[in-house]
């Protein structure tokens, strides 16, 4: 090659922006991090998944038994799995949550003769989804409530129009990861019941619920009429969903399913990712939901002790394995400063993404899991103390 091309070709490389920069120095952060209060597989390179799920595999599925074709064999033995730890008649595998939310939705509008569901303003399809529920359902969504927890049941009671169905996200996670109490669930539950709509439970996080509600995972959905699980947010698997019921929705939701091209060729990679994450990750949760509230805790001094004029940890006794933390800075001096302390200490304390909530203000989500339970409560505040001293002197 000659000089004049190489020079042109070193023309021709554009600089990397500053997001993609800090794109490149959050990743080398994250893996390079000594100490981390949770650390997911979806940030991990391909080769830590791999060797993950082979590793957990084979106690997990026959392996020696025929892959999936259109959703038999390990998608039907997920199946199975998943009607039985929620005490369903049936489940249905899903390759997204989205998907499978639509087609209950809409089987229960046909039944009901109501496409309107009614929802919480912060719930997933009204923030993430691009108003699918209307523009591919064909439902009409109405809020009950914008307040940061769940509806209430007088709101219920006294909501101004007809619904054929209410669907209750548990956690909300746009609130905080908040559940309402078991009684409070219950007499929502009847409040709908008695305005003859069906109740579905956006469960995508449910799994960790049981520890706050006091409840098993089949008390907690025998309270609805169907229940939506993920497989990816907590059970740390590749991805996919289920959606769970009698059995007659979950056969209608299958031919859906088909319809909506959910009748993927092979999905074993998928399934038995969910599965092992069935094995490993769900009889942790407990555990981490349990630290998090000592994590929490640890934050919270840490921050009172650190002279920050303002902070915030939401809930203040998390009802999850997540919680919210709030600061007055803005988002990038945030990421900067997380970034800063992992690359110089080894300690990743915020490895998520701040959002701007108002001026100056600024929130992340934290995460407990496996890594966390290492940390004991002085850990925690130390690791605050550094923070704190990286941050400039004046927050915005």
């Amino acid at each position: 090659m000659s000089d004049t091309a190489t020079a042109q070709d070193e023309q021709s490389e554009e600089p990397l922006s500053a997001q993609d920069r800090m794109r490149e120095r959050r990743t080398t952060a994250y893996r390079g991090a000594t100490r981390i209060l949770a650390r997911g597989g979806a940030r991990a390179s391909l080769r830590e998944r791999l060797a993950r799920l082979q590793e957990a595999a084979p106690e997990a599925y026959d392996l020696d038994e025929p892959s999936d074709i259109y959703g038999n064999g390990i998608v039907e033995a997920l199946e199975r799995r998943v009607a039985s730890l929620l005490g369903t008649e049936a489940a249905a595998f899903f390759p997204t949550g989205t998907m499978a939310q639509q087609v209950a939705l809409r089987c229960w509008a046909a039944r009901t003769g109501n496409p309107t569901v009614a929802l919480h303003a912060l719930a997933h399809p009204e923030l993430h989804e691009r108003n699918a529920f209307r523009e591919v359902a064909g439902l009409r969504t109405v809020r009950v409530t914008g307040e940061p927890r769940l509806p209430t049941a007088q709101e219920i009671r006294d909501f101004p129009e007809p619904f054929g169905a209410l669907m209750l996200e548990l956690p909300l996670r746009d609130a905080g990861f908040v559940l309402p109490s078991w009684e409070e669930l219950t007499e929502l539950v009847e409040a709908a019941r008695e305005r003859d709509a069906v109740v579905h439970f956006d469960g995508a996080r449910l799994w960790e619920s049981t520890v706050h509600f006091g409840r098993t995972l089949p008390e907690i959905a025998d309270l609805a009429d169907s229940v939506y699980v993920s497989f990816y947010k907590s059970l740390d698997g590749f991805g996919g969903a289920a959606l769970a019921g009698p059995k007659t929705l979950v056969e209608e939701a299958k031919t859906w399913r088909h319809r909506y091209g959910g009748m993927v060729f092979q999905q074993f990679p998928t399934a038995l990712s969910a599965l092992a994450g069935l094995d490993r990750e769900l009889p942790r949760l407990p555990d981490y939901v349990r630290h998090a509230r000592v994590v929490a805790t640890a934050l919270r001094d840490g921050f009172a002790a650190s002279g920050v004029p303002w902070f915030r940890v939401h809930p203040g006794e998390p009802h999850t394995h997540q919680f919210q933390v709030w600061l007055p800075y803005d988002p990038d001096t945030l990421l900067d400063t997380a970034v800063r302390q992992a690359e110089d200490t080894g300690t990743y304390l915020f490895p998520g993404f701040w959002a701007q909530e108002g001026p100056g203000l600024s929130m992340t989500e934290v995460t407990v899991a496996e890594a966390g339970l290492e940390w004991t409560p002085e850990d925690v505040r130390k690791a605050v103390a550094d923070f704190v001293t990286r941050l400039p002197g004046t927050p915005l």
